[in-house]
């Protein structure tokens, strides 16, 4: 094999070497043992068994394209092939660059996705419920599951908030679902307008990734604080006799936690610290990328029309992204779960941005 630069002919090897070490860890009874090592161990197995095969792809092609030459010294036929090759060599090394691209490690995680209104009132709640419904829509399109941790209702039938766990039995949610977290804007006549003007609001979404083993996380149960209390329904209604809702606190970062929408404080205990985990996960990949320099995106804390990511105009069906410049008139249809192209824009762009690190 021979690539253009000595740098990345190491990071092959590199790789190709690693595949080979997790290949024999596979086979050992007592790694196989650890549901949660063996998961992840055949995951980054598959990402590397890409890079083996396109590089033995690539060292097959060269061999023949140098018995092309040869022969084509002898019969001209054979120098179309040898051409023929050439570009075939050259789709590979391309597609093994691609590979190399540094990914987010998170990216193979299932992801937790929460949903608040922000400005707008009742018609922030509404749009917030109408991004939940979007987003069950997307989920159901690509086989994943969506199951609702928390959640507080408004009068009306919008989410003043809630936090949804998105799974696939692939992995993987996360490295889509990340792109949404930002601030979405609204433009559209809202149901509780009389005289017909079109208003602006805004919903924040805010993704984290999943923790696949409660282990990956430590906790210290003295660093946490416990608050129960009674779940309330629309309205801030009480719709519980008993205090079943949990509050956690984590006191070194400050981070909360809650969940009331199980019936047993167990399992809204449960709950809540799923989500901690993951907010915690979240909050030492952004520490680490900040140490490193990282040009990682920060997902916005604060639900201000001012920090978009993308516009919802209903009146001209119209969906634009901020981020990529990406336009479409088929806001009607992304609505009903039909995300995949708005994302795979800013999936394309992060693997742009990633590539050129590279060389």
């Amino acid at each position: 094999m021979a690539l253009d630069s000595s740098q990345l002919e190491a990071s092959v090897r590199s790789l190709i070497d690693e595949h080979d070490r997790i290949e024999a860890e596979l086979a050992d009874p007592d790694v196989l043992a650890d549901a949660g090592r063996t998961r992840k161990l055949t995951r980054r197995y598959s990402e590397l068994g890409q890079v083996k095969t396109c590089v033995d792809a690539i060292d097959t092609a060269r061999s023949d394209r140098e018995a092309a030459a040869e022969l084509a010294e002898e019969d001209s036929s054979f120098a179309d092939e040898a051409h023929r090759l050439d570009g075939v060599i050259a789709d590979l090394e391309e597609r093994l660059r691609e590979l190399l691209v540094p990914k987010d490690p998170d990216d193979v995680r299932d992801a937790l996705l929460e949903v608040k209104a922000g400005e707008g009132g009742d018609e922030s709640a509404l749009f917030a419920a109408d991004l939940v419904n979007m987003y069950r829509h997307w989920a159901s399109n690509r086989g994943w599951s969506v199951e609702v941790l928390d959640s507080t209702e408004t009068a009306l039938g919008g989410w003043k908030d809630i936090t949804l766990a998105v799974k696939s039995r692939e992995g993987g949610v996360y490295g889509w679902m990340k792109f949404e977290g930002g601030v979405h804007r609204v433009q559209r006549v809202p149901v509780t307008e009389s005289q017909g003007r079109i208003h602006t609001s805004a919903a924040g979404v805010m993704v984290f990734p999943e923790v696949d083993e409660p282990d990956e996380i430590r906790i210290d149960d003295n660093d946490l604080r416990i608050d129960v209390y009674r779940s309330s329904g629309p309205g801030g209604q009480s719709v519980n006799t008993t205090d079943s809702a949990v509050r956690i606190t984590h006191l070194p970062t400050g981070i909360v936690a809650s969940c009331q929408n199980e019936k047993s404080q167990l399992q809204n205990r449960e709950a809540a610290m799923r989500i901690l985990r993951a907010r915690l996960l979240a909050k030492q990949a952004e520490e680490a990328a900040a140490e490193a320099q990282s040009a990682r995106r920060l997902q916005v804390r604060s639900v201000d029309r001012s920090e978009r990511i993308r516009t919802y105009n209903f009146p001209e069906n119209r969906i634009v992204d901020h981020r990529t410049g990406y336009k479409a008139y088929n806001l009607d249809q992304v609505l009903d779960g039909r995300l995949d192209e708005v994302v795979e824009s800013l999936r394309a762009a992060e693997r742009a941005e990633r590539l050129e690190g590279i060389g």
